[in-house]
Protein backbone atom coordinates (compact mmCIF):
# COMPACT_ATOMS: atom_id res chain seq x y z
CA UNK A 1 0.00 0.00 0.00
CA UNK A 2 1.76 3.24 -0.82
CA UNK A 3 -0.01 5.60 1.23
CA UNK A 4 1.79 9.18 1.46
CA UNK A 5 0.50 12.01 3.56
CA UNK A 6 2.34 15.29 3.26
CA UNK A 7 1.10 18.11 5.96
CA UNK A 8 1.19 21.37 7.74
CA UNK A 9 -0.62 21.95 11.15
CA UNK A 10 -0.73 23.99 13.94
CA UNK A 11 1.92 21.56 15.42
CA UNK A 12 3.97 22.38 12.94
CA UNK A 13 3.68 26.14 11.89
CA UNK A 14 2.61 29.36 13.17
CA UNK A 15 -0.67 31.15 11.53
CA UNK A 16 1.76 33.02 8.50
CA UNK A 17 3.16 29.89 7.75
CA UNK A 18 -0.17 28.22 7.39
CA UNK A 19 -1.63 31.12 6.00
CA UNK A 20 0.80 30.41 2.61
CA UNK A 21 -0.45 27.23 1.95
CA UNK A 22 -4.91 27.58 2.73
CA UNK A 23 -6.66 26.54 -0.16
CA UNK A 24 -9.26 28.75 -1.04
CA UNK A 25 -12.55 26.07 -1.42
CA UNK A 26 -12.85 27.42 -5.20
CA UNK A 27 -9.59 26.11 -5.87
CA UNK A 28 -9.31 22.72 -4.48
CA UNK A 29 -10.17 21.01 -7.93
CA UNK A 30 -7.69 22.73 -9.19
CA UNK A 31 -5.19 21.56 -7.09
CA UNK A 32 -6.22 17.81 -7.03
CA UNK A 33 -5.72 18.12 -11.23
CA UNK A 34 -2.57 19.17 -10.37
CA UNK A 35 -1.70 16.64 -7.86
CA UNK A 36 -3.19 13.67 -10.55
CA UNK A 37 -0.71 15.24 -13.61
CA UNK A 38 2.49 14.58 -11.90
CA UNK A 39 4.05 10.89 -12.52
CA UNK A 40 4.15 9.41 -9.46
CA UNK A 41 0.87 10.18 -8.36
CA UNK A 42 -2.21 8.33 -8.82
CA UNK A 43 -5.04 9.22 -6.17
CA UNK A 44 -5.44 12.16 -3.98
CA UNK A 45 -7.30 13.91 -1.23
CA UNK A 46 -7.16 17.50 0.45
CA UNK A 47 -7.98 18.26 3.48
CA UNK A 48 -7.99 21.95 4.52
CA UNK A 49 -8.95 23.27 7.76
CA UNK A 50 -8.21 26.22 9.73
CA UNK A 51 -5.43 24.39 10.92
CA UNK A 52 -4.28 22.14 9.35
CA UNK A 53 -3.48 21.28 4.97
CA UNK A 54 -2.93 17.95 4.15
CA UNK A 55 -2.82 15.69 1.14
CA UNK A 56 -3.14 12.36 1.40
CA UNK A 57 -2.18 10.75 -1.83
CA UNK A 58 -1.85 6.92 -3.48
CA UNK A 59 1.65 7.28 -5.06
CA UNK A 60 3.88 5.09 -7.37
CA UNK A 61 6.98 5.28 -4.71
CA UNK A 62 7.52 7.28 -1.66
CA UNK A 63 10.48 9.93 -3.05
CA UNK A 64 8.71 10.08 -6.57
CA UNK A 65 5.52 10.80 -5.14
CA UNK A 66 6.93 13.59 -1.74
CA UNK A 67 8.49 15.31 -4.54
CA UNK A 68 5.53 15.72 -6.72
CA UNK A 69 3.14 16.37 -4.10
CA UNK A 70 5.79 19.29 -2.27
CA UNK A 71 6.68 20.56 -5.58
CA UNK A 72 2.39 21.19 -5.97
CA UNK A 73 2.11 22.30 -2.45
CA UNK A 74 5.36 24.73 -2.62
CA UNK A 75 4.22 25.92 -6.26
CA UNK A 76 0.69 26.41 -4.70
CA UNK A 77 1.89 28.56 -1.71
CA UNK A 78 4.55 30.96 -4.06
CA UNK A 79 7.09 29.68 -2.17
CA UNK A 80 10.28 26.61 -2.83
CA UNK A 81 10.01 23.68 -1.05
CA UNK A 82 13.10 24.14 0.58
CA UNK A 83 11.36 27.34 2.22
CA UNK A 84 8.37 25.00 3.38
CA UNK A 85 10.18 21.55 4.32
CA UNK A 86 10.73 22.41 8.13
CA UNK A 87 7.37 22.44 8.47
CA UNK A 88 6.01 19.60 6.72
CA UNK A 89 5.63 16.16 8.31
CA UNK A 90 5.42 13.35 5.93
CA UNK A 91 3.77 9.57 6.86
CA UNK A 92 4.03 6.90 4.74
CA UNK A 93 2.16 3.62 4.49
CA UNK A 94 0.58 2.11 8.05
CA UNK A 95 2.08 5.65 9.43
CA UNK A 96 -0.31 7.42 6.99
CA UNK A 97 -3.40 5.58 7.72
CA UNK A 98 -2.82 6.06 11.63
CA UNK A 99 -2.60 9.87 11.33
CA UNK A 100 -5.40 10.17 9.01
CA UNK A 101 -7.58 8.14 12.05
CA UNK A 102 -6.15 10.15 14.65
CA UNK A 103 -7.00 13.27 12.68
CA UNK A 104 -10.47 12.09 12.31
CA UNK A 105 -10.80 11.06 15.96
CA UNK A 106 -10.02 14.56 16.85
CA UNK A 107 -6.48 13.55 18.60
CA UNK A 108 -4.40 16.11 16.22
CA UNK A 109 -6.98 19.05 16.70
CA UNK A 110 -6.00 22.08 18.51
CA UNK A 111 -8.91 21.67 20.64
CA UNK A 112 -8.20 18.04 21.40
CA UNK A 113 -11.66 15.96 20.95
CA UNK A 114 -13.52 18.80 18.38
CA UNK A 115 -16.19 16.71 16.55
CA UNK A 116 -16.06 19.77 13.39
CA UNK A 117 -12.88 17.56 11.66
CA UNK A 118 -15.69 14.90 10.72
CA UNK A 119 -17.67 16.82 9.17
CA UNK A 120 -14.44 18.66 7.42
CA UNK A 121 -13.40 15.22 6.16
CA UNK A 122 -16.44 14.34 5.01
CA UNK A 123 -16.17 17.54 2.82
CA UNK A 124 -12.86 16.86 1.45
CA UNK A 125 -13.66 13.50 0.39
CA UNK A 126 -17.31 14.57 -1.31
CA UNK A 127 -14.65 17.56 -3.16
CA UNK A 128 -12.29 14.50 -4.23
CA UNK A 129 -14.62 12.41 -4.94
CA UNK A 130 -16.50 14.75 -7.10
CA UNK A 131 -12.62 16.00 -9.01
CA UNK A 132 -12.27 12.06 -10.09
CA UNK A 133 -9.35 11.89 -7.89
CA UNK A 134 -10.33 9.34 -5.58
CA UNK A 135 -10.07 5.74 -6.68
CA UNK A 136 -10.18 2.56 -4.54
CA UNK A 137 -7.96 3.02 -2.08
CA UNK A 138 -8.82 6.64 -0.53
CA UNK A 139 -12.38 5.14 -0.63
CA UNK A 140 -11.72 2.85 1.41
CA UNK A 141 -9.42 4.50 3.84
CA UNK A 142 -11.65 7.65 4.37
CA UNK A 143 -14.77 6.11 5.06
CA UNK A 144 -13.01 3.77 7.32
CA UNK A 145 -11.26 7.20 9.21
CA UNK A 146 -15.08 8.38 9.09
CA UNK A 147 -16.38 5.34 10.97
CA UNK A 148 -13.29 5.59 13.59
CA UNK A 149 -14.21 9.00 13.85
CA UNK A 150 -17.59 8.26 14.99
CA UNK A 151 -17.12 5.71 17.45
CA UNK A 152 -14.58 7.71 18.77
CA UNK A 153 -17.29 10.54 19.08
CA UNK A 154 -19.56 7.84 20.02
CA UNK A 155 -17.88 5.96 22.89
CA UNK A 156 -16.10 8.09 24.73
CA UNK A 157 -16.31 11.52 26.51
CA UNK A 158 -13.55 13.32 24.37
CA UNK A 159 -16.38 15.89 22.85
CA UNK A 160 -18.28 15.92 26.33
CA UNK A 161 -18.54 19.45 26.65
CA UNK A 162 -18.60 20.16 22.50
CA UNK A 163 -15.48 21.97 22.79
CA UNK A 164 -14.22 23.97 19.75
CA UNK A 165 -11.83 26.64 18.28
CA UNK A 166 -14.82 28.44 18.29
CA UNK A 167 -16.18 27.54 21.77
CA UNK A 168 -12.33 28.45 22.92
CA UNK A 169 -11.96 31.74 21.01
CA UNK A 170 -15.11 33.09 23.05
CA UNK A 171 -14.13 31.25 26.06
CA UNK A 172 -11.33 34.23 25.77
CA UNK A 173 -13.72 36.62 24.67
CA UNK A 174 -15.77 36.00 27.87
CA UNK A 175 -13.20 36.39 29.92
CA UNK A 176 -11.28 39.39 28.68
CA UNK A 177 -14.87 40.92 28.71
CA UNK A 178 -15.98 39.42 32.10
CA UNK A 179 -19.21 38.09 30.73
CA UNK A 180 -20.68 37.73 27.25
CA UNK A 181 -23.97 38.20 28.75
CA UNK A 182 -26.18 41.48 27.14
CA UNK A 183 -23.44 42.22 24.59
CA UNK A 184 -23.49 42.81 21.02
CA UNK A 185 -21.60 40.47 18.76
CA UNK A 186 -20.91 40.83 14.92
CA UNK A 187 -20.40 37.61 13.67
CA UNK A 188 -18.67 37.68 10.14
CA UNK A 189 -19.26 34.41 8.09
CA UNK A 190 -22.28 32.09 7.76
CA UNK A 191 -20.88 28.74 7.43
CA UNK A 192 -20.25 26.26 9.29
CA UNK A 193 -17.74 27.75 11.81
CA UNK A 194 -20.27 30.46 11.77
CA UNK A 195 -23.33 28.79 12.42
CA UNK A 196 -21.54 27.07 15.21
CA UNK A 197 -20.57 30.26 17.01
CA UNK A 198 -24.32 32.38 16.59
CA UNK A 199 -25.17 28.61 19.00
CA UNK A 200 -22.03 29.23 21.73
CA UNK A 201 -23.02 33.13 21.52
CA UNK A 202 -26.95 32.32 22.36
CA UNK A 203 -26.01 29.89 24.65
CA UNK A 204 -23.82 32.53 26.83
CA UNK A 205 -26.87 35.14 26.85
CA UNK A 206 -25.72 37.39 24.24
CA UNK A 207 -27.68 40.46 23.91
CA UNK A 208 -27.72 40.80 20.23
CA UNK A 209 -25.88 39.20 17.43
CA UNK A 210 -25.28 40.34 14.20
CA UNK A 211 -24.24 38.50 10.92
CA UNK A 212 -22.56 39.27 8.06
CA UNK A 213 -22.04 37.11 5.07
CA UNK A 214 -19.04 37.74 2.78
CA UNK A 215 -18.97 36.62 -1.08
CA UNK A 216 -16.80 37.59 -3.87
CA UNK A 217 -19.33 40.13 -5.17
CA UNK A 218 -20.11 42.11 -2.32
CA UNK A 219 -17.11 41.88 -0.37
CA UNK A 220 -16.01 45.28 -1.08
CA UNK A 221 -18.48 47.10 -0.38
CA UNK A 222 -19.32 45.04 2.68
CA UNK A 223 -15.58 45.99 4.20
CA UNK A 224 -16.04 49.26 3.55
CA UNK A 225 -19.34 50.10 5.21
CA UNK A 226 -21.18 47.69 7.02
CA UNK A 227 -18.00 45.94 9.00
CA UNK A 228 -16.80 49.14 9.84
CA UNK A 229 -20.12 50.84 11.29
CA UNK A 230 -21.19 47.59 12.94
CA UNK A 231 -17.69 46.79 14.69
CA UNK A 232 -18.05 49.85 15.72
CA UNK A 233 -20.77 48.93 17.87
CA UNK A 234 -20.00 46.02 18.65
CA UNK A 235 -18.13 44.28 21.84
CA UNK A 236 -16.96 40.88 20.42
CA UNK A 237 -16.54 40.30 16.54
CA UNK A 238 -15.92 37.15 15.24
CA UNK A 239 -14.33 36.52 11.85
CA UNK A 240 -14.70 33.15 10.09
CA UNK A 241 -15.32 33.98 6.48
CA UNK A 242 -12.71 31.38 4.35
CA UNK A 243 -11.83 34.82 2.31
CA UNK A 244 -8.54 34.63 0.21
CA UNK A 245 -8.42 38.64 1.65
CA UNK A 246 -8.46 40.40 4.85
CA UNK A 247 -11.36 41.69 5.07
CA UNK A 248 -11.19 44.45 8.15
CA UNK A 249 -8.09 46.17 8.70
CA UNK A 250 -6.67 48.52 11.51
CA UNK A 251 -8.00 51.91 10.07
CA UNK A 252 -11.77 50.82 10.23
CA UNK A 253 -11.85 50.65 14.10
CA UNK A 254 -9.48 53.73 13.97
CA UNK A 255 -12.74 55.84 14.76
CA UNK A 256 -14.22 53.22 17.39
CA UNK A 257 -14.89 55.01 20.38
CA UNK A 258 -16.80 53.22 22.95
CA UNK A 259 -15.76 50.06 25.66
CA UNK A 260 -13.52 47.42 25.14
CA UNK A 261 -13.51 44.83 21.96
CA UNK A 262 -12.46 41.67 21.51
CA UNK A 263 -11.89 40.38 18.22
CA UNK A 264 -11.49 36.57 17.25
CA UNK A 265 -10.34 35.77 13.79
CA UNK A 266 -10.67 32.32 13.60
CA UNK A 267 -10.08 32.42 9.42
CA UNK A 268 -7.09 30.89 7.70
CA UNK A 269 -6.31 32.74 5.82
CA UNK A 270 -6.60 35.79 8.08
CA UNK A 271 -9.61 37.68 8.06
CA UNK A 272 -8.48 40.74 10.23
CA UNK A 273 -5.29 42.51 10.36
CA UNK A 274 -2.99 41.46 13.51
CA UNK A 275 -2.46 45.05 13.93
CA UNK A 276 -5.45 45.61 15.78
CA UNK A 277 -3.72 44.08 18.69
CA UNK A 278 -1.58 46.88 19.42
CA UNK A 279 -5.27 48.84 19.28
CA UNK A 280 -6.30 50.65 22.74
CA UNK A 281 -9.61 48.99 24.35
CA UNK A 282 -8.73 45.36 21.56
CA UNK A 283 -7.92 42.41 22.42
CA UNK A 284 -7.48 40.22 19.58
CA UNK A 285 -7.71 36.43 19.83
CA UNK A 286 -6.82 34.41 16.72
CA UNK A 287 -5.22 30.87 15.85
CA UNK A 288 -1.66 31.54 16.69
CA UNK A 289 -3.67 32.93 20.47
CA UNK A 290 -5.46 29.78 20.87
CA UNK A 291 -2.40 27.56 19.73
CA UNK A 292 0.10 29.08 22.72
CA UNK A 293 -2.48 28.81 25.15
CA UNK A 294 -3.88 25.05 24.31
CA UNK A 295 -0.41 24.05 23.84
CA UNK A 296 0.06 22.17 27.11
CA UNK A 297 -3.16 20.70 27.26
CA UNK A 298 -3.22 17.44 29.86
CA UNK A 299 -4.17 13.95 27.93
CA UNK A 300 -7.32 13.29 29.28
CA UNK A 301 -8.97 9.35 30.06
CA UNK A 302 -11.11 9.69 27.05
CA UNK A 303 -8.42 10.65 24.73
CA UNK A 304 -6.20 7.75 26.19
CA UNK A 305 -9.42 5.32 24.96
CA UNK A 306 -9.79 7.46 21.51
CA UNK A 307 -6.26 6.69 21.15
CA UNK A 308 -6.59 2.61 21.95
CA UNK A 309 -9.66 2.69 19.57
CA UNK A 310 -7.84 4.60 16.67
CA UNK A 311 -5.04 1.61 17.06
CA UNK A 312 -7.34 -0.99 17.16
CA UNK A 313 -9.59 0.47 13.88
CA UNK A 314 -5.57 1.00 12.25
CA UNK A 315 -4.94 -2.46 12.99
CA UNK A 316 -8.07 -4.12 11.24
CA UNK A 317 -7.85 -1.65 8.59
CA UNK A 318 -4.00 -3.12 7.78
CA UNK A 319 -5.45 -6.28 8.31
CA UNK A 320 -8.54 -6.18 5.62
CA UNK A 321 -6.01 -4.63 3.37
CA UNK A 322 -3.35 -7.14 3.53
CA UNK A 323 -5.82 -9.85 2.96
CA UNK A 324 -6.93 -8.26 -0.10
CA UNK A 325 -3.40 -8.15 -1.07
CA UNK A 326 -2.47 -11.66 -1.13
CA UNK A 327 -6.44 -12.69 -2.48
CA UNK A 328 -5.58 -12.41 -6.15
CA UNK A 329 -1.93 -14.36 -5.65
CA UNK A 330 -4.48 -17.29 -3.83
CA UNK A 331 -6.75 -16.82 -7.14
CA UNK A 332 -4.11 -17.11 -9.49
CA UNK A 333 -2.41 -20.75 -7.81
CA UNK A 334 -6.17 -21.81 -7.73
CA UNK A 335 -6.68 -20.80 -11.55
CA UNK A 336 -3.06 -22.40 -12.02
CA UNK A 337 -3.88 -25.45 -10.30
CA UNK A 338 -6.95 -25.76 -12.07
CA UNK A 339 -5.12 -25.69 -15.45
CA UNK A 340 -3.15 -28.34 -14.29
CA UNK A 341 -5.57 -30.75 -13.60
CA UNK A 342 -7.65 -29.93 -17.23
CA UNK A 343 -4.11 -30.51 -18.80
CA UNK A 344 -3.82 -33.80 -16.94
CA UNK A 345 -7.43 -35.00 -18.09
CA UNK A 346 -6.76 -34.18 -22.23
CA UNK A 347 -3.86 -35.83 -21.54
CA UNK A 348 -5.48 -39.11 -20.00
CA UNK A 349 -8.69 -38.77 -22.62
CA UNK A 350 -6.13 -39.06 -25.51
CA UNK A 351 -4.09 -42.00 -24.02
CA UNK A 352 -8.03 -44.23 -23.00
CA UNK A 353 -10.27 -43.30 -25.58
CA UNK A 354 -12.70 -46.10 -24.89
CA UNK A 355 -12.65 -45.31 -20.76
CA UNK A 356 -15.90 -45.59 -19.33
CA UNK A 357 -17.93 -42.24 -18.84
CA UNK A 358 -18.91 -42.74 -15.50
CA UNK A 359 -15.23 -44.30 -14.43
CA UNK A 360 -14.14 -40.89 -16.02
CA UNK A 361 -16.13 -38.66 -14.18
CA UNK A 362 -15.28 -40.22 -11.10
CA UNK A 363 -11.19 -39.84 -12.05
CA UNK A 364 -11.93 -36.01 -12.63
CA UNK A 365 -13.97 -35.67 -9.51
CA UNK A 366 -11.44 -37.36 -7.42
CA UNK A 367 -8.77 -35.60 -9.05
CA UNK A 368 -10.01 -32.26 -8.78
CA UNK A 369 -11.33 -33.24 -4.55
CA UNK A 370 -7.54 -34.28 -4.18
CA UNK A 371 -6.16 -30.79 -5.79
CA UNK A 372 -8.76 -28.67 -3.55
CA UNK A 373 -7.78 -31.03 -0.60
CA UNK A 374 -3.85 -29.86 -1.29
CA UNK A 375 -4.65 -26.06 -1.97
CA UNK A 376 -6.94 -25.65 1.06
CA UNK A 377 -4.78 -25.54 4.18
CA UNK A 378 -1.75 -23.79 2.82
CA UNK A 379 -4.46 -21.19 1.00
CA UNK A 380 -6.30 -20.99 4.09
CA UNK A 381 -2.87 -19.62 5.95
CA UNK A 382 -1.50 -17.34 3.70
CA UNK A 383 -4.48 -15.09 4.08
CA UNK A 384 -4.73 -15.58 7.94
CA UNK A 385 -1.01 -14.92 8.20
CA UNK A 386 -1.23 -12.12 5.63
CA UNK A 387 -2.92 -10.23 8.33
CA UNK A 388 0.19 -10.08 10.32
CA UNK A 389 3.15 -7.37 9.81
CA UNK A 390 5.20 -8.57 7.10
CA UNK A 391 2.46 -10.77 5.84
CA UNK A 392 2.70 -10.11 2.04
CA UNK A 393 5.84 -11.98 1.98
CA UNK A 394 4.12 -14.87 2.31
CA UNK A 395 2.22 -14.09 -1.10
CA UNK A 396 5.63 -13.73 -2.48
CA UNK A 397 6.23 -16.84 -1.01
CA UNK A 398 3.50 -18.56 -3.13
CA UNK A 399 4.25 -16.68 -6.31
CA UNK A 400 7.95 -18.10 -6.18
CA UNK A 401 7.47 -21.62 -5.21
CA UNK A 402 4.22 -21.95 -7.50
CA UNK A 403 6.14 -19.98 -10.30
CA UNK A 404 3.32 -17.52 -10.63
CA UNK A 405 3.74 -14.41 -13.13
CA UNK A 406 3.27 -11.35 -10.28
CA UNK A 407 1.11 -9.52 -13.20
CA UNK A 408 -1.57 -12.61 -13.62
CA UNK A 409 -2.18 -12.49 -10.47
CA UNK A 410 -2.42 -8.40 -10.42
CA UNK A 411 -4.84 -8.64 -13.34
CA UNK A 412 -6.95 -10.82 -10.90
CA UNK A 413 -7.81 -7.93 -8.89
CA UNK A 414 -7.61 -5.34 -11.35
CA UNK A 415 -10.73 -3.03 -11.78
CA UNK A 416 -12.55 -3.28 -15.00
CA UNK A 417 -11.98 -0.85 -17.37
CA UNK A 418 -15.25 0.71 -17.63
CA UNK A 419 -14.34 2.39 -20.52
CA UNK A 420 -13.40 -0.11 -22.60
CA UNK A 421 -16.28 -2.44 -21.56
CA UNK A 422 -19.28 0.20 -22.09
CA UNK A 423 -17.97 2.76 -25.13
CA UNK A 424 -16.39 5.80 -22.53
CA UNK A 425 -18.04 8.51 -21.42
CA UNK A 426 -17.11 10.63 -18.22
CA UNK A 427 -17.19 9.75 -14.55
Amino acid sequence: MNLLAVGISHRTAEVGTLERLAVPGHTIGKLLDELLECGNVSEALLLSTCNRIEVYAVVEAFHGGLADVTAVLARHSGAEVDQLCEHFYVHYAAAAVEHLFSVAAGLDSLVVGEAQILGQLRAAYAQADEAGTVGKTLHELAQQALRVGKQVHSDTGIDKAGASVVSEALTDADHALGGLAGRRALLVGAGSMGRLAAAHLRRAAIGSVVIANRTAENGERLAATLLAEEAAAADVLLACTGSPVRILDAGQLAGRGRGPLVVCDLGLPRDVDPAVASMPGVTLVDLDTLQRRLADAPITVDAKRAKQIVAEGVRDYLATQRSAEVTPTVTALRRRAAEVVDTELLRLDSRLPDLDDSVRAELTRTVRRVVDKLLHTPTVRVKELACTPGGAGYADALRELFELDPQAAAVVSAPRNVETEHGGGDR
